[in-house]
């Protein structure tokens, strides 16, 4: 009996869209990175990128429980002495919705070149509206 290792050219990619209205960050994202990564194809491999397209919309009506909006803080370092810089979630909801998500699924992925590899499939819209109907995404119930 042989293992079977997904190669390159075999891989069938699907795109999935996912509405995030009424859902928790933290559990919105380990799905998503599952998908990312391939985890939820019979054919995953984990030195090859298995995974497929995620559509997301709707993320600036993520649901955040408790008083996260006005305690969790988003940190950044300019690279100079005494350059850390923080956000608030609050603020960070009213100017880059999409980047609550974007950092909690990259939290969710190894850390190595195929997951940032696979960030790169993640497009994330605050609205309604996303400019990949072309691709036929498929309704993901969450």
């Amino acid at each position: 009996m042989k293992t079977y290792t997904a190669k390159t050219g075999e891989i069938e990619r699907k795109w999935w869209q996912i509405d995030a209205a009424g859902h928790s960050p933290g559990r919105l994202a380990s799905k998503i990175a599952m998908i990312l990564q391939g985890k939820n194809k019979p054919v995953y491999t984990p030195h090859i990128d298995t995974g497929d397209f995620v559509v997301v919309i709707n993320v600036e009506k993520l649901n955040f429980t408790g008083r996260k909006l006005d305690q969790k803080e988003y940190g950044r370092h300019t690279g100079y002495p005494g350059g850390r810089k923080t956000t608030s979630m609050k603020v960070m909801l009213e100017k880059h919705p999409d980047r609550i998500l974007r950092k909690a699924v990259r939290g969710m992925m190894p850390r190595n070149r195929i997951a940032r590899k696979q960030l790169k499939k993640l497009k994330i819209f605050a609205g309604n509206e996303h400019t990949h109907a072309a691709q036929n995404p498929q309704v993901l119930e969450v």
